[in-house]
């Protein structure tokens, strides 16, 4: 055994919970309701199959060879087109995969001790990557509508003490599926510019809506006051990690170095195949495929909670978008320990405390209906109602 001196930020970082009870419940007969994957079924494959062979044999010696850490022009610009604001492609940094630019904020904003202020509960990925930088990072009350502005305002802080960002996600919030109002986030983008604090916007969710589109993103209101983020996961495959931020000129420079330090470049071949996907359209075709099949997915799931949950002190969100929704216990029940018997009737879910940035609500937990099919649902759901039973009579 080695006696190697690791650096004290290595202490700090963690596994994903999630991907811990990922191996827990990768066997046989598990329903899981754990993992945040989209459906394989949503993935173009045909569309891609495509794209390989014309980027091969169109450009292959480029799309095989190192290139610039801003990203492919034509991917940069198709981006800024897709976009709902006026966007210049010279603000838009391609990155492996959205986590890629919570680690390089993470990296260009965040000290050991300094604050960053996140909803109640958070994605936990952004936790995750925030982490190696020891920030202190705290949660700011949340209702149904997103993060609650005067909580917000009186956590900033000011002089040295003050928050260096805040990160939100509008838009069917991983965990709770909750989407932030019209009037919430002009509040929010109001309140931070008075207060000078960038906010963080995650919206890996966005284009999956099942009963309109969204409000305006929180960059559309104050593009010099919000550093945004998306990604090519959801909508069409997560395995090429293509993700991006757009990001003011003012601190653009500073993200592309700290990508180069990291990887050079976002994968060349990765980004010209998306392009090559995404022109003409193609996404303005596809991506209502992937709403009706989520959506026909959320409703079995919502009617299974109101079935089998009848008689239990249970509640939940009802996202109008994204893959999530988000369940409250019986006050004083242990999602974790509900997690043990829950796995005993072949189902599992992911319970809801590693989404807390500080104090934690344990009698919570998230579930996730896009890569199960209607009868697992019904399956999955009823056994854990017969786990939340068992469990209120221990």
């Amino acid at each position: 055994m080695t006696n190697w001196t690791l650096a004290a930020r290595a202490a700090k970082m963690n596994s994903s919970a999630i991907r811990e009870i990922l191996k827990l419940t990768d066997r046989p007969g598990i329903i899981s309701m754990a993992g945040g994957l989209p459906s394989p079924k949503a993935f173009p494959l045909d569309a891609f199959t495509a794209a390989c062979q014309t980027v091969m044999q169109r450009d292959g010696a480029a799309a095989l060879q190192y290139s610039t850490t801003e990203g492919l022009p034509a991917l940069r610009q198709a981006i800024a087109d897709f976009l709902p604001w006026n966007v210049d492609p010279e603000q838009i940094l391609i990155t492996t995969g959205s986590q890629q630019a919570l680690d390089l904020i993470g990296k260009v904003f965040l000290d050991a001790g300094s604050r960053i202020l996140v909803e109640k509960p958070t994605y936990l990925g952004a936790l995750q990557a925030f982490t190696p930088m020891e920030p202190v990072a705290e949660g700011v009350d949340s209702d149904d509508e997103g993060m609650l502005v005067d909580d917000f305002a009186a956590k900033v802080g000011s002089g040295a003490d003050k928050a260096r960002v805040a990160y939100v996600l509008p838009n069917f919030q991983n965990p709770t599926g909750r989407t932030m109002s019209e009037a919430r986030r002009q509040a929010l983008v109001e309140k931070a510019k008075e207060l000078d604090i960038p906010l963080i916007e995650d919206n890996p969710y966005g284009d999956l809506w099942y009963e309109g589109e969204p409000p305006l993103p929180l960059a559309a209101r104050n593009p010099e006051g919000v550093i945004y983020m998306g990604s090519f996961s959801k909508v069409l495959a997560p395995g090429l990690r293509i993700g991006f931020i757009v990001a003011p000129k003012s601190v653009y420079g500073k993200l592309t170095q700290a990508k180069q330090a990291a990887d050079l470049h976002t994968p060349s071949f990765n980004q010209r195949v998306v392009a090559e996907v995404i022109k003409d359209g193609f996404l303005d075709r596809h991506v209502p495929t992937i709403r009706a099949m989520y959506k026909a997915q959320r409703d079995v799931m919502l009617t299974a909670l109101e079935r089998e949950m009848a008689g239990l002190d249970v509640q939940w969100t009802r996202p109008v978008g994204g893959m999530f929704l988000w369940v409250q216990l019986p006050q004083g029940m242990d999602a974790q320990a509900l997690l043990a018997k829950a796995v005993e009737r072949q189902m599992a879910f992911v319970p809801g405390a590693p989404f807390y940035a500080g104090d934690a609500q344990t009698n919570t937990l998230r579930l996730s209906y896009v890569t199960v099919s209607a009868e697992q649902i019904n399956q999955g759901i009823a056994a854990l109602a017969d786990a939340i039973r068992a469990q209120s009579q221990a």
